[in-house]
């Protein structure tokens, strides 16, 4: 039986595809920093990101990839390990990394890092297909601890509007391009079904755990104040955040795409549903 290698598994788009594969019935090989920490369904073979290891990529068809490092350093490394074992690559892409760009054209650091690896795996003669998803809907669990505290979200750039997706579509994707045809060579645009500002995200939520929340809004300077206070956020990305934002903001409104449903069968899913499956974490009752 083919083997299915699935990169950062404990993630939150690794991890769905990791248990869809294996709910499917495929053979599984699981990456984790710490396997034994990894929960994943019985059956799953887990192992440490090492490709030089025995037995690593044994007998694997196809591996799901995502680039959690912040540098394209390891990528070359990585790609040949796979390219001479592995016959198709599923690449899910960020940092809003154009299509057709050079890497040292992209817009921004992470843009750039996952070009390199986009171009690296076009070039390498494997299979490939690119997932390229809008913005995670596990995102808003920025706004959790101020969610936890009251009733006002304060942030910058409450008019800016995305097209959240949720986790669990990108990786039913995934699955589709791992073990289905008609996926090579091709990059598909993942969004959720609708376009949200951060505002609206947050009514969305507050009506998910059944209390009114409402958005405060910063000027960009106050917002980087805020940032850079909070001990849980890298200062070196607060510059990058808002620079970004501001490009965002300026830029026309999103447009959704058609591609979950039309390759699931399944209609994208709403932030009103992920907000519900996820309101333990803001304070509200799981529903």
């Amino acid at each position: 039986m083919s083997t299915y290698l699935v990169f950062g598994a404990t993630g939150n788009v690794g991890r769905r595809v990791a248990e869809r594969l294996a709910w499917s019935g495929a053979a599984v090989r699981a990456t984790s920093r710490t396997p034994e920490a990894a929960k994943l369904p019985r059956g799953v073979e887990v192992i440490t990101p090492d490709l030089d290891a025995p037995g690593a990529l044994d007998d694997v068809d196809a591996a799901f990839l995502m680039w959690p490092f912040h540098s394209a350093e390891r990528a070359r490394p990585l790609v040949d390990a796979l390219r001479r074992r592995v016959r198709r690559v599923v690449f899910m892409t960020g940092g809003g990394t154009l299509p057709a760009v050079a890497p040292e054209e992209q817009p921004n650091p992470v843009a750039r890092w996952h070009a390199t690896v986009e171009r690296l795996i076009e070039r390498s003669g494997m299979g490939w297909t690119v997932l390229s998803p809008s913005t995670f809907m596990a995102n808003t669990l920025w706004w959790s601890a101020q969610i936890r505290a009251g009733d006002v979200v304060r942030g910058a750039f409450g008019s800016l509007a995305v097209t959240p997706i949720h986790e669990d579509d990108i990786a039913a994707v995934a699955v589709h391009a791992l073990t289905g045809p008609g996926h090579e060579g091709r990059r598909h645009t993942l969004t959720g079904p609708e376009v949200l500002t951060q505002a609206e995200q947050v009514r969305l939520i507050g009506e998910a755990i059944g209390r009114p929340l409402r958005w405060q809004e910063l000027t960009p300077e106050q917002e980087r104040a805020r940032l850079l206070a909070d001990p849980g956020f890298p200062d070196g990305f607060v510059g990058e955040l808002l620079d970004g934002c501001t490009k965002m903001a300026a830029a026309p409104p999103p447009e959704v795409t058609s591609t979950v449903p039309d390759i699931t069968g399944t209609p994208a899913t709403p932030l009103s549903v992920w907000a519900a499956e996820h309101a333990a974490d803001f304070g509200g009752d799981r529903r």
